[in-house]
């Protein structure tokens, strides 16, 4: 196992990678640095922690609505089956906002203590 040091939002991190798996983990290391930096320089967070969860939100819708994408593509039968098409958009709903701004004050709340210590 291969060790790469990364930055990530300015701060350096060694990471095990498999060999032959570099550039993919160089890849992932960007997507996670670019979300991050865009969600700090809105300048609303400042936490690392709370930065660092509504990034990691933030790609694993991206990650679904790539896989609803996928499977409205090309469905399978049991998969067509449980698929709603209509439930998949580009923005949030106003609805999905709400559950959104939910989510984020409670972890707002629960991460409290946490942003103090930085």
């Amino acid at each position: 196992m291969k060790q790469i040091e990364v930055q990530i939002l300015q701060q350096s991190y060694l990471l095990a990678c498999p060999e032959g798996q570099e550039s993919r983990l160089l890849d992932a290391v960007e997507r996670v640095d670019t979300a991050m930096t865009r969600i700090r320089d809105a300048g609303k967070v400042r936490a690392r922690e709370r930065i660092a969860v509504l990034a990691a939100l933030n790609l694993a819708f991206e990650i679904a609505d790539r896989d609803a994408a996928a499977l409205a593509a090309a469905p399978s039968p049991a998969a067509a089956a449980q698929f709603n098409p209509g439930a998949v958009t580009s923005t949030p709903s106003a609805e999905e906002q709400a559950r959104l701004d939910s989510l984020l004050a409670r972890l707002d709340q629960a991460l409290e203590q946490d942003g103090q210590l930085l």
